[in-house]
């Protein structure tokens, strides 16, 4: 199966296009209706769309980039809303090597580029292991107190009283649960270190608790599978 991804503008979604992004949300999540898929993606400005050749969309990462500024320094932001990919569609690095791309194009200046995103699947989570080097919360790194007080600012600054600052964790008034054969993590799977910890961290994900996450886009914060994404990694 060939499989493509492409980035447009949110503004320029065709209603066909987000009628199929919604069924194939409602393919993995419970819980949710239309018109609050609606207004999740209308806050956005960016949409990655993963489709086959014959113009299926398969899969989607939706973007809101937005400026803030912290202790004196401005910051691009990313922020991470509905992303999801077709089981059929799991082994393909079409969408990740568009979204990395997209958002590095994205960027403006000589602002840091922040990514904020909120988990509550594992299988999200483990695409930051994958792709970058350093990230929080991650259970193989020390954080700063500096990237714990932005991480605290950038989350209360988009979810307002809905972020747990203690435990780092949003949880919205209508949730967005992973169909109970993706929310579960398999035995063979709680072994790895990293979806260990996402579990710890997040108990209540099976009932649509996100994790709050943040890591920096950067070039030299890319693992080399995450340069790779760009066609840029020289063995």
């Amino acid at each position: 199966m060939m499989i493509s991804a492409r980035s447009i503008p949110r503004a320029s979604l065709r209603e066909a296009e987000r009628k199929a992004m919604y069924a194939v949300f409602q393919q993995n999540f419970d819980g949710i209706r239309r018109e609050w898929f609606d207004q999740d993606l209308d806050e956005k400005n960016h949409v990655i769309l993963l489709e086959r050749t014959d113009g299926q969309v398969i899969g989607f990462s939706t973007v809101l980039l937005y400026d803030t500024e912290y202790r004196g320094e401005r910051f691009n932001v990313v922020y991470s809303g509905d992303t999801i990919v077709d089981r059929d569609a799991w082994g393909t690095s079409a969408l990740p090597r568009a979204w990395i791309k997209t958002v590095l194009e994205l960027k403006q200046d000589d602002a840091r580029l922040m990514w904020l995103l909120i988990v509550s699947g594992f299988r999200t989570y483990r695409f930051l292991p994958v792709f970058f080097k350093h990230f929080f919360p991650s259970h193989d790194s020390s954080v700063t107190p500096e990237t714990l007080a932005l991480l605290d600012k950038l989350a209360h600054e988009r979810f307002g009283s809905l972020y747990d600052t203690k435990r780092k964790i949003v949880r919205f008034p209508h949730p967005q649960r992973l169909r109970s054969d993706l929310a579960a993590i398999p035995p063979g799977r709680r072994r790895h270190s990293h979806v260990a910890h996402f579990e710890r961290l997040n108990p209540g994900h099976a009932q649509g608790d996100e994790l709050v996450c943040v890591t920096e886009i950067d070039v030299r914060n890319l693992t080399h599978a995450g340069k790779r994404m760009l066609g840029e990694y020289r063995p």
